[in-house]
């Protein structure tokens, strides 16, 4: 009996991976017959089952795109941006339903380095850059024995500069690490879901209303008051919205 539940146990997740698989595959192929609908269903159940990736989320992005649902679509688009950064295919789709957008907000001009910290920073993940850290101290580990125990001064000086290059890049991805890590928890963002949404300046109903946004903005969450946040956009505007109204990346 013992047996028999320790290979449950191991078997369980592999038969989590095969339905999932399955389902994606499925929701492929339902994509591709322009089910976009039946798709969405088979891709969600993905999400439900815990399995979050960059691919699924662009796919289900792509779903709600065809069904003209900008909101939707912007944000699992954003979700997997988060995800893989790079990926060419997940940018201009993402641009492609922003240009869809009804607000057209043009972001406050930015110094160079604020401009260089931010396309260094979204190069990689946060788990990205940690590994690059850790494999810089790896490197330098080597390097640095290889120096120790050489008896050549040429050799000995090579191996002293590397090491030291070695350890100066991990050091720079183990910054980038803990940036990245401190942008992904403490920059929250979030993404318009109503079709239209008044912005209040204070988080009463009552308050006055001093602009209004639409399905599809992006806008940084500053702090939450019961079931109202504050929020900052890109061209410095700020107000109180319902929660509501938003869903956050």
């Amino acid at each position: 009996m013992r047996t028999l539940l320790r290979l449950l146990v191991i078997l369980i997740p592999f038969l989590g991976m095969a339905q999932n698989m399955s389902l994606f595959e499925q929701g492929k192929e339902q994509y591709r017959a322009e089910k976009y609908e039946e798709a969405l269903q088979q891709w969600m159940k993905i999400l439900n089952n815990g399995e979050h990736s960059a691919n699924l989320y662009y796919n289900i992005g792509n779903a709600h795109y065809q069904l003209h649902h900008i909101g939707p679509s912007i944000y699992y688009y954003e979700k997997a941006k988060l995800l893989d950064p790079n990926d060419a295919d997940i940018q201009n789709n993402l641009a492609f339903a922003k240009n869809a957008t009804v607000d057209a907000i043009e972001p406050l001009p930015q110094t160079f380095f604020v401009k260089w910290d931010q396309q260094i920073s979204g190069l990689m993940s946060y788990d990205s850059w940690a590994w690059m850290a850790v494999l810089g101290i790896l490197f330098f580990t080597f390097l640095f024995l290889r120096y120790y125990f050489s008896a050549a001064s040429r050799t000995k000086r090579f191996f002293f500069v590397t090491s030291l290059l070695a350890v100066f890049m991990g050091l720079i991805a183990l910054s980038m690490a803990f940036r990245t890590y401190h942008i992904s928890e403490f920059d929250k963002e979030a993404i318009v879901f109503a079709e239209s949404a008044d912005v209040k300046n204070g988080p009463r109903m009552g308050d006055e209303t001093i602009f209004q946004l639409h399905e599809g903005t992006k806008v940084k969450i500053i702090s939450q008051e019961d079931n109202w946040c504050r929020i900052l956009l890109a061209d410095g505007k700020d107000g109180w919205i319902p929660l509501e109204y938003i869903k956050e990346l």
